[in-house]
């Protein structure tokens, strides 16, 4: 079970990369604008269809991951994706990562292999108690209100706290998710179509997707990048805990954690220095 959860969250962020690196190939192709005009122009292309399909891909990987192992060991290995669109943009975009980016991306892989190592997640439960899910939601909903309701003037601090609010709604999306797919799994079509969990993913989810966008648009991606990255990783960790009773390892184990924490921080901001240079506005 264990074994199936890791494959498939590799899986899956292979396959979300794969779905991000050939959009952004079909954008590259098509005249600026925005609307209908846009996604009419998209569909006919065949890269935009194959990114897509990645998309829907990295959906289902992710669903099964996390109906097969913790979340605190799935969402954590999702931070492959962003190693994983540079190293398949690269070639697509007919551009060469720069060495940096290599020791970026080995930085990354090396830090989570520690983290997940020491920490070494465990936990089998699906669904967790509504005793457990009202404090969640509250905090989690609340903490994006906060954030909306009170934007910066600052373009680092809103890109960071944007990213940071998209992150808490990628972890919140896939705690919801875990316990839609426990209940297909167990129950089949009919418990996952009435489970209030079904549509709250996808709610969360669309919700996460636009706060993403936000971040984007509001500033620097070495702000929002980061916080996103480690910020989602994070919140499941603790949403796992929290809702599923699951366990990771302290003590003196701590220490290997925390500098693999450090080792992806450190990658992750390398490589949104990279993406840049690599992956040129309209080219």
């Amino acid at each position: 079970m264990i074994v199936l959860a890791v494959v498939s969250a590799v899986m899956g962020a292979a396959s979300n990369a794969v779905g991000t690196a050939f959009q952004r190939k079909a954008a590259s192709t098509v005249a600026r604008g925005g609307g209908l005009g846009l996604l009419t122009a998209l569909v006919h292309r065949p890269a935009w269809l194959i990114g897509i399909l990645g998309v829907m891909g990295a959906a289902l990987f992710q669903a099964l991951a996390l109906v097969n192992g913790p979340m605190a060991l799935v969402q954590p290995l999702f931070i492959l994706e962003l190693p994983f669109a540079l190293l398949i943009a690269a070639p697509l975009l007919h551009r060469r990562l720069p060495v940096q980016g290599w020791w970026a991306v080995a930085g990354v892989v090396t830090g989570l292999a520690m983290v997940l190592a020491a920490a070494a997640p465990t936990g089998s439960r699906n669904q967790a108690s509504m005793e457990r899910w009202l404090p969640v939601l509250a905090l989690s909903l609340g903490a994006r209100a906060v954030v909306l309701a009170h934007p910066s003037r600052s373009a680092l601090f809103r890109a960071a706290a944007l990213g940071s609010a998209a992150a808490l709604g990628n972890a919140l999306t896939a705690a919801l998710m875990k316990s839609a797919t426990g209940r297909l799994a167990d129950g089949g079509l009919a418990a996952f179509l009435t489970t209030w969990q079904t549509y709250g993913f996808a709610l969360v989810g669309i919700g996460a997707v636009l706060l993403l966008e936000n971040a984007l648009q509001a500033g620097p991606l070495a702000a929002s990048q980061p916080a996103l990255t480690i910020g989602d990783a994070s919140a499941s960790l603790l949403l796992g805990v929290a809702l599923f009773g699951e366990e990771i390892r302290t003590g003196w184990w701590l220490l290997p954690e925390v500098a693999g924490a450090l080792l992806i921080l450190w990658g992750v901001l390398r490589l949104t220095h990279v993406v840049p240079h690599l992956i040129k506005p309209g080219q």
